[in-house]
């Protein structure tokens, strides 16, 4: 069974990882190359991350430039960037395509700070999704006589503790990126 624990383990841990991903995307007053990361441009057929049809980089606290490596693609990335949920306007200059961030009203972080936490609640839910799994499998041991009432009653602690850890780390990291988008 600690072979299972260590998978659960794991799979609470990329619920984190994938919530760091989503709060990285979430714009917090100035430019951040990561804020392009969940946008997909229609490339050649596919849809594939921004980053790989060209280099984002920020020069100025509030713009970020695309470097597209194809200028046949300068148009796809200008119109990914666009209908985003960013609320930007890109505009395209060769094989550039600049992306000015405007300052963010009070309504703005209100409406980030808020989608910050839905991220966090959903890393939760998924959190508590592998706890569910892991006891009902400790359940099933026990039932089958594969492990002794103590030994499910431990893994079951050991269980919830590791659970308790990642919810926390989880509220921890929500808290962080609010404050940091409700900072003026």
């Amino acid at each position: 069974m600690t072979t299972n624990l260590e998978e659960f383990k794991r799979r609470m841990q990329a619920a984190i990882d994938v919530l760091a991903k989503e709060l990285s995307g979430l714009r917090a007053g100035r430019a951040s190359i990561n804020l392009l990361d969940p946008i997909k441009v229609d490339a050649y057929g596919n849809f594939v991350p921004i980053s790989q049809v060209g280099t984002v980089s920020a020069p100025e606290p509030r713009l970020l430039v695309v470097q597209v490596w194809d200028k046949s693609m300068v148009k796809a990335v200008e119109k990914a960037i666009r209908e985003s949920s960013l609320g930007v306007s890109p505009s395209a200059d060769g094989q550039l395509v600049r992306v000015a961030l405007p300052d963010l009203n009070q309504e703005r972080r209100q409406e980030l700070a808020k989608l910050a936490a839905k991220y966090a609640e959903d890393a939760k839910i998924s959190v508590r999704n592998v706890r569910r799994e892991a006891n009902d499998l400790i359940k099933k041991r026990e039932k089958d006589k594969e492990i002794s009432e103590d030994d499910a009653h431990r893994l079951n602690n050991d269980v919830q503790e590791l659970t308790d850890t990642h919810i926390k780390k989880i509220d921890d990291m929500a808290a962080v990126k609010q404050k940091d988008i409700m900072q003026v």
